[in-house]
């Protein structure tokens, strides 16, 4: 299965997304995690600011 995303996403308006991995530490464990989201690489900016606030 991913390797029909990968191949969706190389191919026609796919180019023109991003995919943002943000680390976001937890206030009550003090443990990391990740989140990923996809953006549009007009907007991969935003996307990290926004990450980085909440």
């Amino acid at each position: 299965m991913a390797k029909k995303v990968v191949a969706t996403l190389k191919t026609g308006k796919g180019k023109e997304y991003s995919k943002v991995i943000t680390m976001v530490k937890s206030d009550k464990t003090g443990a990391y995690t990740f989140k990923e989201i996809m953006a549009h690489n007009d907007h991969v900016k935003d996307a990290i600011a926004e990450a980085k606030k909440a």
